[in-house]
């Protein structure tokens, strides 16, 4: 018997969609990492980039999972003191940062240099959703996470080329 799993790809883009984010604004982050070593990549290079990898099931399953944890906690239906963490975003809390290993483990130890550059400087998407939960808005502890692993993984997979 032959198990072919389905692609969860245009789930995981409406998912994202759904919670403001759009895959130029991914591609964005991919272009300006790259920008002093490949200064003439294209937007459309960039957007294929992320699109390659969020065909991969281990991506699909992080984004799952982690866009998952957000809207539950945002509903205040985890116990606390998990819930608190969550929602607060809380500074020890490192489940999301273990959560999107599986995102940059695909495409190897440069994507993990390249989310703890996004990681710490929240450019771009990645601010703006951080800024959104610290300001009072949404929950997204881990979709700020996630969003840096898929434009770290993007990057590093052109880097690969």
């Amino acid at each position: 018997m032959l198990f072919t799993e389905r692609d969860y790809y245009e789930d995981v883009v409406k998912m994202l969609k759904d919670r403001g984010v759009e895959l130029p604004e991914i591609a964005e982050l991919v272009v300006e990492g790259q920008k002093d070593h490949i200064p003439d990549l294209s937007m459309a290079t960039a957007i294929d980039s992320v699109q390659h990898v969020l065909h991969k099931t281990e991506v699909q399953d992080a984004v799952m999972t982690g866009l998952a944890l957000d809207d539950v906690a945002e509903a205040k239906q985890l116990p606390n003191p998990l819930q608190e963490r969550i929602s607060g975003d809380h500074g020890t809390y490192g489940i999301d940062e273990q959560l999107v290993m599986s995102i940059l483990g695909v495409y190897g130890t440069i994507s993990w240099t390249n989310f703890g550059y996004l990681d710490r400087l929240k450019p771009g998407i990645v601010g703006k959703l951080n800024d959104e939960q610290h300001n009072g808005g949404r929950v997204n502890t881990f979709i700020d996470d996630i969003v840096a692993a898929i434009a770290a993984a993007a990057e590093a997979r052109i880097a690969h080329d």
